[in-house]
């Protein structure tokens, strides 16, 4: 019975977050770039410039950006030691 009501509640949060997400949204979502980046440059006199790299339109960016990410992780992650060097123990054996 504990299971159901707090399954109940959380389906009851998620559904309520949904329908204020829809009416808060105006049928448009902006992204970082419209929301934040323009914002900040025309209030330094700049004009909003494109990406330095444009690969279109939509969530393809963000999608290389991840896909870089987890390369650069992994590489990392491989070469943990030689980055970073191995420690030293510093107890001596007798």
């Amino acid at each position: 019975m504990r299971t159901f009501v707090i399954v109940g509640g959380l389906l009851f949060a998620l559904g309520l977050a949904v329908l204020v997400g829809q009416a808060d949204a105006d049928g448009k979502w902006p992204g970082v770039d419209e929301a934040v980046v323009n914002k900040f440059a025309e209030n330094a006199g700049r004009s909003p410039s494109g990406p330095f790299l444009n690969f279109g339109e939509g969530d393809i960016q963000l999608f290389l950006f991840l896909i870089a990410g987890s390369v650069g992780g992994f590489v990392a992650g491989y070469y943990y030691r030689d980055l970073f060097g191995s420690r030293t123990s510093k107890v001596k054996n007798p």
